[in-house]
């Protein structure tokens, strides 16, 4: 069947899903393989449980005409999100970038819904499945799209661009991320530059973080470069206070100040990344700001949370050494008597990985901390004076133990230390 083809069938059934768990009535079932599952073996019994076609590309029963066979699912996935965004003549703004990219993209499209009609990106299906799956989630009536792009390698980002077709885009940008996937941090400016590099050559819109010179370098050559920054910027502003919550300031014509519900001062690019959007795009001041201080994070994603009369920031989402050294330097500068860490390692680092860690333990050694307690990866493969548990269901039994009381805690790690475990009951 063709990609035409097939978008008919897309329109009278306008609903993906690529996992039979999720399967409402009525949807399409992409049969999607990897080294580890097959899901030709359910698309039958995604049949029987309400779905109304499935697409598969291994024979499964010619005579049922609800089967679609294709050369390859995901392949087919992609160029038929392709296909239906091809369809809008709207703005597509793709996010990337090493930290602070999910919580951009919520903060850019929070804004620009408040005025538009606005798709984005659900939670972080943000990669090669996610992404098209998002793009065919895009209604008629839709007036923005703000589509999350991770990666982890070069070529990633190039990808994405051929089905995604972005009309702006910003890179938050680019740290000690991945640097086993890209080889090292030019390499993941390379591979971020990716989306630049399209924006480039197709006369699209970059929004930078003026304060980086490298993306002023990076952007060298974008027909248009929108920049937010603390100076010399379309859209410029200021930390007043995180204690613990950001408080921004707005420079320049506007001097307001706008009131956040995320902790850290490295949420400012963040913040005024989403504030240039809006203006850019001519969303009323007051939107953008309400927008903005209503927002609160979740997913473990920065989120404070009070339990009893401690105050916990859970950081759990993921964590490499510039997301690490940021969050640590913001928790120092909390005024409070009791502070306690736990900390879960860092992953695909590669060879950087035991010097990154050790970095850690010496920027850890620089403050007086009530406790530290370090968990599992390469953090039991240096020297350091703090607690060290192996993994976060050991870090929960210690932390029940303690018994806290008026105390700040900071619990982060990487996506696959489960550090949110350690709040479990």
């Amino acid at each position: 069947m063709s990609i035409e083809s097939l978008y008919q069938v897309y329109l009278e059934h306008p609903s993906v899903q690529t996992d039979t768990r999720k399967l409402k009535q009525g949807d399409i079932f992409f049969a999607l393989k990897g080294p580890n599952f097959n899901g030709n073996l359910f698309a039958l019994q995604a049949l029987q449980n309400g779905a109304a076609y499935a697409v598969v590309d291994e024979p499964v029963d010619e005579k049922n005409e609800r089967l679609v066979l294709v050369e390859d699912v995901l392949s087919t996935l992609q160029q038929l999100g392709r296909h239906h965004r091809l369809q809008f003549n709207i703005p597509f703004i793709a996010v990337t970038g090493s930290n602070g990219k999910t919580t951009t993209k919520e903060l850019v499209s929070t804004v620009l819904a408040s005025h538009f009609t606005t798709y984005t990106t659900e939670g972080n299906l943000n990669n090669h499945i996610g992404i098209p799956v998002t793009l065919l989630s895009i209604k008629k009536d839709a007036q923005m799209a703000v589509i999350e792009m991770g990666a982890n390698h070069q070529g990633e980002i190039a990808d994405y661009c051929t089905y995604v077709l972005p009309t702006h885009g910003i890179i938050t940008n680019c740290g000690k991320a991945h640097l086993e996937g890209f080889g090292g941090i030019e390499g993941v400016k390379k591979g971020k530059g990716e989306l630049f590099d399209y924006l480039r050559q197709n006369n699209g819109s970059a929004f930078i973080f003026s304060d980086y010179d490298y993306l002023r370098e990076m952007s060298n050559g974008i027909r248009e470069v929108y920049r937010y920054g603390t100076t010399d910027a379309n859209t410029t502003g200021r930390v007043i206070t995180s204690e613990p919550f950001l408080t921004v300031g707005l420079t320049g014509d506007d001097n307001s100040t706008i009131q956040t519900q995320l902790v850290g001062e490295y949420n400012l690019p963040n913040v005024l990344c989403a504030v240039a959007v809006g203006r850019y795009f001519k969303v009323p001041a007051d939107k953008i700001t309400n927008a903005i201080s209503g927002y609160a994070p979740s997913n473990s994603r920065s989120q404070m949370m009070n339990r009893g009369t401690n105050h916990i920031i859970l950081d759990a989402y993921n964590a490499n050494p510039s997301s690490m050294k940021a969050a640590i330097e913001n928790f120092a500068k909390i005024r409070a008597d009791k502070k306690v860490l736990l900390l879960g390692a860092m992953m695909e680092l590669g060879q950087e990985s035991i010097a990154e860690h050790q970095d850690i333990v010496r920027l850890l050694q620089q403050y007086n901390w009530d406790q530290v307690v370090l968990v599992g990866g390469d953090y039991s493969n240096i020297a350091h004076p703090f607690i060290y548990l192996e993994d976060a269901s050991a870090a929960r039994s210690w932390y029940q133990k303690q018994q806290l009381n008026d105390a700040y805690v900071l619990i982060k790690g990487s996506r696959s230390m489960k550090m949110e475990k350690v709040l479990e009951d």
